[in-house]
């Protein structure tokens, strides 16, 4: 998954996940039109005698796309205005992409994939992308389908893959429903001049040493602030390092239960607000401030990131002249070259995108094809990783290159793949549920006004409440830990 530097925002909650068409775990409820509408639509198309002359693939931006006609071998030309792509075999792939923004992406694909049954064969949806937040929504429905018994992958494919890449779309009747060429393990990502100042070293391995647990994290916080520093740029930076880290689902029948660790967060982040270990911005991706915070001049010493945030995300960001202005991705200009990375105080992971081939399609050995080859081909994953610094999830290929001489400029000549081959084994998708994006994002934007101090800790919990209550009407409870 690749976030845009210049406006990516969060899915609202209102219409985080469209469950009215789709069943989920954690017992919410599903519309039997929709579902008896995905089961009469035309058959799997494994049983088909011919490919469609049209590949419809839907995204929420160009990042597949990109990885599709740069490394997929049967690509013969693209379009000039990049909508269609012609493959060897005389398909044309058409790209639909809907940002995400206010639930666009999803809003739009729920509603195609209703109207799928009737759509003529060449507009169907035949392949689309989700995300991890939302993946459980689509796994649960019948629209996606299972990329062994109706596509045709085997476990000799998918041998190759990260478990939890596997889990996180596995539905709850243990169909895998999706593939992705990523694996996201989550790394702190560190000021290489500012470790030095605030911990005598920017080496990798020795400012992990002083970082890896929350005692050891919080006194760095307090070294940080006494020369001057803030050691996180605001709330909700370190939020996905305790949400991944449950030890229960956030959503049990119509019960919502707030994990101890998630109480940990907020205990953390308000201390850290108090105390001034944080610069106080609100939000991520939408954050001007959060942005600034990753610049050159910024007076933050680091970020929790996964894989595409270091490359996608933080690299732009960090840059004096941006790339589109004329500025070179180089030492010199801005603070590339000036960080580094370490595991940090906990393994978790972040984001990711998932190829799902959709109820209807005429399309099966293409998808087929495109799955093998950008997710399960070694040699393709590779070279993937070598060109973009993208975590590709081949794990023989990934632990080659944490073993080779391959390294990062942005990095300060770190080869980072060893610190994501030592996080990424160790994720756990155990407690994932259809409701985590929801909940996950009202918690941070409930507890805004609390870490600020315009409200208490009971009316943020309160406030909570009634935001879970209004997104997902089937909660009748909310649990806290005592």
């Amino acid at each position: 998954m690749r976030r845009k530097t210049t406006q990516v925002a969060a899915l609202t909650l209102t219409a985080a996940m469209a469950l009215s068409f789709v069943g989920c775990s954690g017992g919410s409820g599903s519309s039997s039109t929709a579902q008896n509408a995905a089961k009469e639509s035309t058959s799997s198309a494994s049983t088909e005698q011919a490919e469609g002359k049209v590949l419809n693939i839907w995204c929420w931006n160009d990042e597949f796309q990109g990885r599709f006609n740069t490394y997929y071998p049967e690509v013969a030309s693209v379009s000039d205005d990049k909508t269609t792509t012609t493959l060897k075999n005389g398909i044309t792939v058409k790209w639909t992409i809907n940002p995400n923004e206010h639930n666009n992406y999803q809003n739009k694909l729920d509603q195609a994939l209703m109207q799928q049954e009737s759509t003529e064969t060449d507009k169907k949806i035949d392949m689309f992308l989700m995300e991890a937040d939302y993946a459980l929504k689509y796994a649960n429905s019948d629209f996606s389908l299972d990329v062994k018994k109706d596509v045709g992958l085997t476990d000799d494919d998918l041998s190759e893959q990260y478990q939890y890449t596997q889990d996180i779309v596995t539905s709850k009747d243990g169909a895998i429903k999706g593939v992705s060429w990523q694996a996201t393990p989550g790394v702190f990502a560190y000021r290489r001049s500012y470790a030095k100042d605030i911990l005598g070293t920017d080496d990798p391995e020795k400012v992990q040493e002083q970082l890896s647990d929350w005692d050891k994290f919080d006194a760095a916080a307090q070294k940080a602030k006494t020369k001057g520093y803030y050691m996180l740029s605001g709330f909700d930076d370190s939020y996905r390092t305790f949400s991944n880290n449950v030890s229960s689902p956030w959503v049990t029948g119509t019960t919502v239960t707030v994990d101890p660790m998630i109480m940990k967060w907020v205990e953390q982040t308000k201390t850290y607000t108090d105390k001034g270990y944080n610069h106080k911005a609100t939000g991520l991706f939408d954050c001007q401030q959060w942005t600034a915070d990753q610049g050159p001049d910024s007076k933050v010493f680091g970020f929790f990131y996964s894989t595409w945030g270091v490359n996608f995300t933080l690299e732009g960001n960090s840059l004096k002249t941006p790339v589109a202005e004329g500025g070179k991705e180089e030492a010199g200009n801005g603070a590339f070259g000036d960080w580094a990375i370490c595991t940090g105080p906990a393994n978790y992971y972040w984001g990711g995108t998932w190829l799902t081939a959709c109820k209807g399609t005429d399309n099966m050995a293409t998808i087929k094809d495109v799955m093998q080859k950008l997710t399960c081909d070694k040699d393709i994953m590779k070279k993937v990783t070598s060109d973009t610094l993208d975590y590709t999830n081949n794990k023989s290929a990934m632990t080659e290159l944490a073993n080779s001489d391959f390294k990062s400029d942005f990095l300060g000549g770190q080869n980072p793949l060893k610190s994501f081959t030592e996080a990424a084994p160790k994720i756990n998708m155990s407690n994932n549920t259809a409701y985590d994006q929801g909940c996950n994002e009202a918690m941070q934007t409930q507890f805004a006004d609390y870490f600020n101090g315009t409200i208490d800790l009971a009316k943020a919990k309160t406030n909570f409440e009634q935001s879970i209550k209004e997104t997902y009407p089937e909660i009748t409870e909310v649990k806290w830990p005592s």
